[in-house]
């Protein structure tokens, strides 16, 4: 399952919305989250924060964690909050709101912490679709002074406004996780924000040659259509010179010119999880599906993830037009059947009918290549945050294996992941025939079949990240529990 074809070259929405972490959460508070080896156990960490969605180790016994609703970072040290050190007025519609945090490589020597976050264009926290502005989503760089963080400056900004000419308001696929590197560099993954243009692999946007992605420009990655990428950017929002479209940028110029510069990698639809190998340096990431092919990928330089024109396989994108164009009524979880890619400009009738047309259809940069994900679920299971285990507190079996939790509560109360990697790191190792073909066979969203033998914890709610901490544990935050929960031995 290392092996991948290349070739040059609604989403879910991630029970962020308080409809799912009301209706959810009070099923998911009444179970305690739990693992299934009988040598560990699960203890809460801190608990009764609001909508806790990303955590940074500031110490041994203390970290910051960023709440998505509120806008505020707070800081916790021995198991308590002892204070609010920022809070920002955020947009939180939908998949909007304070959405990650990282700390600077050299944190101890400069302070420097960055959020990923959506402004309201009110001055006030707010939840309606329209209450941002076009690039209303931003990363900042803050100074920790110790007791507070401080604005220091601004990074980057990114397409956060969704409203075009018979579509409704939305307010989902923003992506948000920040991550730094083993090369010091800053990642941030950015889904595609309802954009249907060059980085969705559509060379002329939703409706051909000649005619806009939207009301304000595309479908050229200007500044505000580089979207459903992930961006690797110096410390100070620059980008870096061996990025693998840099010269394609220079040579363009302008505005996509600077945009193209900044990517790393595109055609990805929506995510909420990525993640350093500690031992390769690899980076890897989680895509949402909308009801087809939720997938795990490892991120190479200039890699198409191939959206919208593949999820999954590319060997199986006739089963994603077949789940994709699914009109029967009612499905499990799909009352109204599947049809539809969320957007109604590009419809899933448009999808390609085999392999070979879809990888004709995908835009190509110089440099690129599309990659098939190294693990993939037919229909749509909710991945959110994933982490790897950088230590060998639960063990040697355990250690800098990848854990994924969900992004809804639907599946096991909150399902946890567990994921090894070959020995070469490059591809996943499975026990299950079933998964040797690299694809976990479901029925329906949801629904665990065919990845049984991945399942390491269930009632975690929604596992929007996950951290090894300086004590070797694995910690998961829990947005709709409003908890931070760390697994350990007991034995």
């Amino acid at each position: 399952m290392g092996d991948r074809k290349r070739s040059i070259a609604p989403a879910l929405v991630l029970a962020l919305c308080l409809s799912l972490a009301a209706a959810g959460a009070a099923r998911a508070q009444e179970a305690a989250p739990e693992v299934l080896d009988p040598d560990l156990a699960v203890s809460t960490v801190v608990s009764e924060l609001t909508q806790p969605i990303a955590m940074a180790f500031t110490g041994h016994d203390e970290f910051l964690v960023a709440e998505k609703g509120t806008g505020q970072v707070k800081h916790v040290k021995d198991g308590v909050v002892t204070r609010t050190v920022l809070d920002l007025a955020v947009n939180s519609a939908s998949e909007r709101g304070l959405l990650g945090i990282a700390l600077h490589p050299r944190f101890r020597r400069n302070g420097w912490v960055y959020l990923f976050w959506s402004e309201s264009r009110t001055g006030a926290d707010s939840t309606t679709l329209d209450g941002v502005r076009l690039l209303g989503n931003r990363v900042d760089r803050f100074e920790w002074t110790g007791t507070a963080l401080e604005f220091d400056r601004n990074i980057t900004r990114f397409r956060a406004f969704q409203a075009d000419e018979g579509q409704p308001l939305r307010g989902n696929h923003d992506g948000g996780v920040l991550r730094f590197g083993p090369d010091r560099k800053l990642y941030a993954i950015v889904g595609d924000t309802g954009r249907r243009g060059q980085l969705q692999n559509l060379a002329n946007g939703p409706f051909g040659p000649g005619v806009s992605d939207d009301q304000f420009g595309g479908p050229e990655p200007d500044e505000a259509h580089t979207t459903g990428v992930i961006v690797r950017l110096n410390d100070d929002g620059s980008a870096p010179r061996d990025n693998p479209f840099y010269r394609v940028g220079r040579m363009m110029g302008g505005e996509v010119g600077q945009s193209l510069q900044r990517v790393y990698a595109y055609g990805i639809r929506n995510s909420f999880g990525m993640a350093f190998d500690p031992r390769s340096g690899e980076l890897w990431e989680q895509e949402n599906g909308d009801d087809a092919f939720s997938e795990l990928n490892r991120v190479e330089p200039g890699m198409n993830s191939g959206w919208i024109q593949a999820m999954g396989p590319l060997s199986r994108v006739a089963q994603f037009k077949a789940i994709e164009t699914d009109m029967t009524a009612p499905q499990p979880n799909a009352p109204n059947g599947y049809f539809g890619l969320q957007q109604l400009r590009w419809p899933p009738t448009n999808i390609a009918d085999t392999p070979e047309q879809a990888r004709e259809r995908m835009f190509r940069l110089p440099g690129s290549e599309f990659s098939d994900p190294e693990l993939s679920w037919k229909f749509e299971v909710g991945p959110a945050g994933i982490g790897f285990l950088d230590s060998r507190a639960l063990g040697r079996d355990y250690a800098r294996d990848l854990f994924m939790g969900g992004s809804r509560d639907l599946l096991e109360g909150g399902h946890l992941f567990r994921i090894e990697l070959g020995h070469d790191r490059t591809g996943v190792a499975v026990d299950d025939p079933r998964l040797e073909d690299g694809v976990a066979d479901n029925l329906h969203k949801w629904e665990i079949m065919e990845s049984e033998s991945l399942l390491f914890g269930r009632n975690f709610g929604v596992g929007t990240d996950i951290q090894t901490g300086p004590d070797g544990r694995l910690y998961v935050v829990s947005l709709s529990k409003g908890s931070i929960f760390a697994v350990h031995r007991d034995r």
